[in-house]
């Protein structure tokens, strides 16, 4: 594996009432600083599979979640690997070691 892989990808964040970021599901607790590396952690947590690694979109689409309080965000990744998924559920996504949000996008625009 390529350590040094990297691309631009897509993450849904919760937006919480003092505008923090935080990941939707796994270590909700989790304050998400932009432009700051996160390596990825392994939670497991009931009721969901367990995947570690930032669990990121090629593009922002993710039909089975809701962005009510949540914000997408292109992110920069690195060490990562592809994961097929429904359509439904996205499509493909991308798992990765390494995370550092970016900015906010406006899904309209792009």
């Amino acid at each position: 594996m390529n350590l040094l892989r990297k691309m631009i990808a897509y993450k849904l964040f919760r937006k919480r009432k003092d505008q923090t970021l935080a990941p939707l599901f796994i270590n909700k607790r989790q304050v998400i600083v932009l432009n700051q590396w996160l390596e990825a952690e392994e939670h497991q947590t009931n009721g969901y599979a367990f995947r570690p690694g930032w669990h990121c979109c090629v593009k922002p689409f993710a039909p089975h979640l809701s962005e009510k309080d949540r914000a997408w965000y292109k992110v920069e990744i690195e060490n990562y690997e592809f994961f097929t998924r429904p359509e439904s559920q996205g499509g493909v996504w991308v798992l990765a070691q390494r995370m550092k949000a970016l900015e906010e996008i406006n899904k309209e625009v792009n």
